[in-house]
């Protein structure tokens, strides 16, 4: 299965706090917006994303058909279709796709820690 690119997507108190932090580890904003209070930082092919009271926990995210500079890929598995094989595997969700049969959609599983999984594909 093909997941796409890979980022921990963090819940942050101060989102300029943060964003200095991680500049200071090298890091520089590659996406996102501060006045809406989200940045994507990225140093090499890591990717950290910084939320401000868009949720509570840390969350894992994989962007099928994005590579980790956010382009298309050619080849990938759609959201859809892992979706598919994870309920085939009895993979309790979070959160369902509820959109058409193509396009950008996502879902939310947790792992048996209770720690967020977002499939997002935004393609």
């Amino acid at each position: 299965m093909k997941l796409g690119a890979f980022s921990i997507s963090l819940a942050v108190k101060d989102i300029k706090a943060s964003k200095a932090f991680y500049e200071h580890l090298g890091f520089s904003v590659f996406a996102g917006d501060l006045d809406k209070n989200y940045l994507i930082m990225k140093n090499e092919s890591t990717l950290v994303g910084l939320f401000q009271g868009m949720f509570e926990n840390n969350i894992l995210t994989f962007n099928p058909g994005w590579d980790q500079d956010a382009n298309t890929l050619e080849h990938y598995d759609d959201v859809r279709d892992i979706q598919q094989h994870l309920k085939s595997k009895d993979v309790a969700f979070a959160s369902e796709i509820d959109a058409p049969e193509s396009g950008p959609a996502s879902f939310v599983v947790l792992d048996p820690d209770g720690n967020a999984i977002l499939i997002d594909q935004h393609i």
